[in-house]
């Protein structure tokens, strides 16, 4: 079920008041969840709050699980921007139902999420392979380095939960007898090292990776669509989640679908104010996420360094989220 869905009547009419509360925001807690991306977009919804509309803003660590579980059970904080719902789906459902917490925004990031992709060149040499099955065709394109009459197709490093989906649908599709090889990168950086040598040097590659990320902005991968239509959730938490001996006849799927939400208390929907206002505004174009996640890894920045990194070079996309007195404020600050 998809959270926009349970958006009650009375929700949409708390979030709708706000905006005729008081203009002043006065203090909020939000996260600074654990990757860069987050780091980013909590810094950056500070100093916008900060210095366009003179809020108190507390940024406190977090990660999905244990900064959802303090939301649902403490009230705090009052914001995580970049909520990945399908971890605590079960758990959030109820807590929106029933008035504790409020997705402002489906989608705070746009093009996120995982799949499989192939590199820039080979999207651009062969545009009539657009999706997931048509590439599936075509083992020969992609040859594997120790046995070039197989096609290589990357999974996950083994301990990675993407292994096992990746695994199962490998099976699903019947990719061995399509002429394919499960290739195991071994860790995050044999991952990460393969897609750079095959981009460098203007190689074909053909695996699982997931966006926002520095790699698909630096090397500007293209995620493939699939013909096939999302088989469930019975299929997918049942059966392509789980080892093969528990997975024993996988359906062919697409890849689930991320959710990610910025997911809010209901005292911060109540009295927030102009932040409830500018959070609802407020998305970042994928290709510019990965940019800046790119600029972050490149120059070890903070989410703070990387926040007026942005500020600076995209004032043209913020400003729109923002009031013109809003932003001459935040200029000001840069």
């Amino acid at each position: 079920m998809k959270l926009t869905h349970l958006a009650s009547a009375a929700t949409l009419a708390i979030i709708a008041g706000s905006a005729a509360s008081a203009s002043e925001c006065g203090e909020l807690t939000m996260a600074e969840m654990n990757w860069a991306s987050a780091e980013l977009m909590a810094n950056v919804d500070k100093i916008i709050l900060e210095e366009g509309y003179g809020c108190d803003v507390e940024l406190i660590p977090g990660a999905t699980t244990t900064t959802f579980a303090s939301m649902n059970e403490k009230g705090e904080p009052d914001v995580a921007g970049e909520l990945w719902i399908n971890a605590v789906r079960d758990l959030l459902v109820p807590a929106m139902e029933e008035g504790r917490l409020h997705s402002l925004v489906e989608g705070p990031i746009t093009g996120l999420g995982e799949g499989w992709w192939v590199t820039e060149k080979f999207a651009a040499d062969h545009p009539e392979l657009n999706t997931v099955e048509k590439v599936l065709e075509h083992p020969e394109l992609f040859p594997y380095a120790e046995d070039a009459s197989k096609g290589a197709f990357m999974g996950c490093p083994a301990g990675w939960g993407c292994q096992l989906s990746n695994a199962n649908l490998f099976r699903a599709f019947d990719m061995e007898n399509k002429g394919w090889t499960l290739v195991d990168p071994g860790s995050a950086a044999g991952l990460d090292g393969a897609i750079a040598k095959a981009a460098e040097r203007d190689e074909p590659w053909f695996g699982y990776y997931w966006a926002p990320t520095a790699i698909i902005g630096k090397y500007k991968l293209k995620m493939l669509d699939w013909e096939t239509e999302w088989a469930g959730s019975e299929n997918w938490d049942g059966c392509m989640v789980k080892p093969e001996q528990e997975c024993l006849d996988p359906k062919p799927s697409s890849y689930t679908e991320s959710e990610v939400h910025t997911v809010v208390t209901d005292r911060l929907v109540k009295e927030g104010g102009i932040a409830v206002e500018y959070l609802k505004s407020r998305v970042f174009p994928g290709e510019v996420m990965n940019e800046m996640l790119v600029y972050m890894n490149e120059n070890q920045a903070t989410g703070e360094d990387a926040a007026y990194h942005f500020l600076e070079a995209y004032p043209q996309i913020w400003e729109a989220w923002v009031s013109p007195e809003a932003a001459e404020g935040i200029k000001s600050e840069l």
